[in-house]
């Protein structure tokens, strides 16, 4: 075990636990719990998203793919960074202006019943769980690495630290450790990208030409197709992709945590320009592990590739920057879930346990201990689901989340802002419909069921052919959404014009 591992994760942790120390301090009521009362400015706000979002399927997840299947790898790079040109033009001040501390709020802001916000919130709870299990996956495989110690150990660890932040610290101690994460991820990536074009004599056309011969592809790891052969497959990840970032429940919750719509744009461009830099930066990750690593070493260290960027550290920079980014990395993941519990967190003890059960009359001091027990049981669900996915890649996992979110939250977030004859029935049918359906055509997928032993949970021959099934289930939500809301004649053209003024002005009528 390395001594130089050993201080670097302390120190990470310490610096951690010290920032939930002062937060915890600082939070007394449930708006300082879920938003940090709202007092964060737009670069804050923008690199705590970044950190947010820079979860390990970024880091970890895509410099394996890159690394093992090269531009089919790039893939998910481009639909990550693409996405949030949704979030900035679509939903970021819209869901400011309408919403609260969640999803629920903003759709309940036009739908005034429970079993819309019930729903949301059990869309925001499964979405939550998939991105959960991902992190966990990426933290196991990490310290199992790192400290030879067995998975579930490891990821009993992180389990415990994410638990920590949210509980005592909320959303004030989520942001400020997700913003230092994000400061070091990129610090971090620049370093490991120099160290890189250092070896291809800082020329990229010499990087590219060399990529052709560096792995047991050949020329087509430069080109699309490794991979993701089937066409319609490609396209099914990329809808995900694009369109399940306005939809994830930790990334909307974030826009919260502003005084205004002003500073929520303001903080998605911070986060497109960060995001983007880091995304374009996990190529030099990707061909430096294939160059430098090699397949092999990769695959043997990890199945699905997950550890390619620390290894290529430690051949770059010896133990001392293998350290420093395995630290990195575990910083990314506990920032990351930190966020993920947070916002599974209210959804049960803001949505279900103070607006359904309590009918918004439950106390501050009510409220706060739901939200902790809360925390407590998401946190132990996402533990043991996580111990029985080892060997997926994080990057897989986590665009099924995007998928669940693209399906079942995207379309009833944008019927509820644009169309003025939605309705209650439309609202429901269109988050059932996507949910359902994306988890359904997921269960029956090669994901699932797979006719290579030990390839996927079950052996056999999928029923449904994409290995994400966004292609499909994210038209069933917005045609659901549609159907409920033709078939029920109910409709309330008044609150649709309260709700259209106070997306675009912030203003009540």
């Amino acid at each position: 075990m390395n001594s130089t591992v050993i201080i670097l994760f302390l120190i990470i942790v310490g610096m951690t636990l010290l920032i939930t120390y002062f937060a915890a301090k600082r939070t007394k009521t449930t708006n300082e719990f879920y938003t940090a009362g709202g007092g964060l400015t737009g670069w804050q706000n923008g690199l705590a998203i970044s950190g947010d979002y820079l979860s390990a399927a970024s880091f970890l997840g895509i410099a394996g793919a890159i690394s093992l299947y090269g531009f089919d790898g790039f893939l998910f790079s481009i639909g990550y960074l693409v996405a949030y040109l949704v979030v900035m033009f679509i939903v970021a001040e819209p869901l400011r202006n309408l919403g609260k501390y969640t999803l629920a709020d903003m759709i309940n802001a036009r739908f005034d019943a429970k079993k819309v916000r019930a729903t949301a919130a059990l869309n925001t709870i499964t979405i939550v769980i998939f991105y959960m299990i991902a992190q966990l996956v990426g933290a196991g495989a990490l310290i199992q690495l790192l400290f030879k110690i067995d998975y579930w150990i490891a990821v009993l660890i992180v389990g415990v630290m994410m638990t920590i932040y949210v509980i005592f610290g909320g959303m004030t101690a989520t942001s400020w450790v997700q913003i230092i994460k994000a400061v070091l991820l990129m610090l971090g990536t620049v370093i490991i990208s120099f160290l890189v074009l250092s070896r291809f004599h800082f020329n990229i056309f010499e990087m590219f030409t060399t990529m052709k011969s560096a792995t047991p592809l050949g020329e087509a790891y430069l080109h699309p197709g490794v991979k993701y052969t089937a066409p319609l497959d490609t396209i099914s990840l990329m809808i995900a992709l694009l369109l399940g970032t306005a939809g994830l429940p930790h990334i909307l919750m974030r826009f919260f945590t502003v005084r205004d719509a002003k500073t929520a744009r303001s903080s998605v461009i911070w986060a497109t320009w960060i995001v983007g830099i880091f995304y374009v930066m996990t190529i030099f990750l990707g061909f430096g592990a294939a160059a430098f690593v090699g397949s092999d070493a990769i695959k043997s260290s990890n199945a699905a590739g997950n550890m390619a960027a620390p290894l290529l550290a430690q051949v770059l920079g010896g133990d001392v920057l293998m350290s420093f980014v395995s630290a990195v990395a575990f910083a990314t993941i506990l920032a990351v879930v930190a966020g993920l519990v947070l916002s599974g967190a209210s959804a049960f003890a803001h949505d279900i346990f103070g607006q359904i059960i309590k009918k918004g009359k439950a106390t501050e001091k009510e409220q706060m201990r739901a939200a902790k027990y809360a925390s407590l049981g998401v946190s132990v669900l996402s533990i043991l689901l996580a111990l029985f996915a080892q060997n997926l890649n994080v990057a897989f996992l986590v665009s099924l989340a995007f998928c669940v979110a693209a399906s079942a939250n995207l379309p009833v977030i944008v019927y509820t802002i644009y169309w003025k004859r939605f309705n209650t029935t439309g609202a429901m049918t269109g988050m059932l419909s996507g949910l359902l359906s994306s988890i359904i055509l997921v269960a029956i997928s090669p994901n699932v069921i797979s006719p290579v032993e030990g390839a996927a949970f079950f052996t056999g021959d999928p029923i449904f052919p994409l290995t994400n099934p966004a292609l499909l289930s994210v038209p069933i939500g917005f045609i659901g959404a549609v159907i409920g809301t033709l078939v029920s004649s109910k409709q309330d053209s008044k609150k649709y014009a309260e709700v259209k003024v106070k997306a675009n002005t912030g203003y009540r009528i």
